[in-house]
């Protein structure tokens, strides 16, 4: 049976560069560690949602929606993205933040002011809770708004991480043993269990857990797992993933999410000095600092070819410069 492929718009700028990490693999010692660098998306100072808004804000236009809602933290590397394509779309953009308002907008939030987008505040609402209230006010005032969800996590979210995927596998000529990401709303994890089997790799694909909180009835893995399944039933494959293939470190996690410790800071700074490359504080920070984690432990063993895929979020470390500054 053929597969359905949704519609796509062009947001960013791919394939992302695929490289190896010479001098940060040689600070660890043993497994060759590569980089996947979708912080070079392009849009609005880059980031892996890009990708997934280029499926869902192309379903957003094909039902003449003008109007994009969506939430997230108020460092949000996802809102901060959602807002810059609907300025580029020429769509209204809403974004329900955790939090209140700080007394000078920083990082991402300052991004979000300057593409013009409407914010709403939602106290310890981060993952959406307040979106249907303001859904149906802006429908009473004459707006047909669309709501993206949470991280950009539904299956058209998942279908950009196939896709991803394919653009992986075009890239490289040896295989990876490894693929290793922050897995916070589900839908990259999804997507790349999809493409490994699309693709046909062996590599395990491993999610750092980076949020304790949980959001709706389900597990994070069962989240996970669901979409996954889903998705695949839309583009019609046939295969059914299982729980033993949504492989999810939650050793990570920290104090709690957002928060910056001993294990992120060390991970931002050691890439930062070794190649160059800026890591954020609540994502790509604490992936990396997992990832270094198992390296040294040798829970990735020293002969793996371990692929890590930064998802993006610089902005947000002007927000945690208290947090960061070299001690």
């Amino acid at each position: 049976m053929s597969h359905i492929q949704p519609g796509r718009i062009s947001l960013g700028f791919f394939p992302t560069p695929t490289v190896r990490l010479n001098r940060l693999t040689e600070a660890v010692g043993g497994a060759d560690i590569f980089i996947k660098r979708d912080d070079l998306t392009g849009l609005a100072l880059g980031g892996n949602k890009t990708r997934k808004l280029e499926y869902i804000l192309a379903d957003a236009l094909a039902q003449g929606c003008d109007t994009i809602i969506t939430a997230g933290a108020a460092q949000s590397n996802h809102c901060r993205q959602t807002a810059a394509a609907a300025a580029q779309l020429g769509l209204a953009c809403h974004l329900v933040l955790g939090g209140e308002a700080p007394g000078q907008a920083t990082g991402n939030l300052l991004l979000d002011q300057l593409f013009g987008s409407h914010i709403h505040w939602a106290g310890e609402h981060r993952k959406g809770e307040d979106i249907p209230v303001l859904q149906v006010q802006l429908a009473a005032a004459g707006h047909k708004p669309y709501v993206v969800p949470y991280g950009g996590s539904n299956e058209l979210g998942a279908v950009a991480f196939l896709q991803a995927s394919r653009e992986l596998v075009a890239q490289t000529t040896e295989p990876f043993t490894h693929i290793v990401f922050a897995s916070s709303s589900g839908g990259t994890q999804a997507g790349l269990m999809l493409g490994k089997v699309a693709c046909d790799q062996g590599y395990q694909v491993l999610g750092i857990n980076i949020d304790k909180g949980e959001s709706g009835d389900l597990a994070f893995s069962a989240q996970v797992l669901e979409l996954a399944n889903r998705t695949a039933r839309m583009l019609s494959m046939t295969h059914k993933f299982s729980a033993a293939d949504v492989l999810l470190n939650d050793d990570y996690l920290g104090d709690g999410y957002g928060v910056v410790g001993a294990r992120e800071r060390e991970a931002i700074l050691l890439t930062a000095r070794t190649e160059g490359i800026i890591l954020d504080p609540v994502y790509t920070g604490r992936a990396m600092g997992g990832l270094l984690a198992m390296l040294r432990t040798e829970e990735i063993a020293k002969d793996a070819r371990v692929l890590f895929w930064h998802t993006g979020g610089a902005p947000a470390l002007f927000a945690y410069a208290d947090s960061l500054t070299p001690r």
